[in-house]
């Protein structure tokens, strides 16, 4: 592409660096800690991450194709229940059977590859999402993530399924539980 002033070399997309206390938060509530995280793509209501943006590649060379990573522990919990319960099992069967849900579940996979490009190239995993997508539904965790990350409208299942959960802020936030737990664990307030 060129202008009038001459040609225009594309640059990637600048993005917000993550914070120390949003990585540790995402550890937290994982039980472990979070790699190659690059920033936060959905907060819950509580203001606590829900969902993390990951590198491609984590920072020991391993490719990763999860860019979306549920980490909240009460949504995790309750997709969990989802994929217990068979909704992965008819999610599938509707999909080989409903060739506009097969074009907007393709769509999603193309979104999903699209949007961990701009965070850099990884050979091994080119072409590649994550969840399943485009033919299968493999992981709702992975779908009800990007779901959150982009919004409603791009991944079908991610919204369906977070149409079935139940408000996972509520009645309090990770950050006020883990407090919680710890002032019971440590005996903060017994002075």
């Amino acid at each position: 592409m060129s202008t009038p002033d001459g040609p225009v070399t594309p640059t990637a997309p600048v993005f917000p660096a993550v914070s120390a206390v949003d990585v540790a938060a995402a550890s937290r509530q994982r039980g472990r800690p979070m790699r190659g995280v690059a920033g936060v793509a959905h907060r819950c209501h509580c203001g606590e991450p829900d969902v993390v943006r990951t590198l491609p590649r984590l920072p020991d060379g391993t490719p990763f194709p999860t860019t979306y990573y549920a980490t909240c522990p009460r949504l995790t919990g309750l997709v969990s229940t989802l994929e217990t319960q068979g909704v992965m099992r008819q999610m599938q069967g509707r999909l080989s059977g409903d060739p506009a849900l097969a074009r907007a579940y393709r769509a999603a996979h193309e979104d999903y590859l699209r949007r961990r490009g701009e965070l850099g190239g990884v050979a091994e995993i080119d072409g590649v999402s994550a969840g399943g997508m485009p033919d299968r539904v493999k992981c709702l965790h992975v779908l009800v993530a990007h779901s959150l990350a982009v919004g409603p409208g791009v991944n079908p299942f991610g919204d369906e399924a977070l149409a079935m959960l139940d408000d996972w802020w509520v009645p309090t936030s990770c950050a006020s539980a883990a407090a919680a737990d710890n002032l019971l664990t440590t005996g903060a307030d017994d002075d």
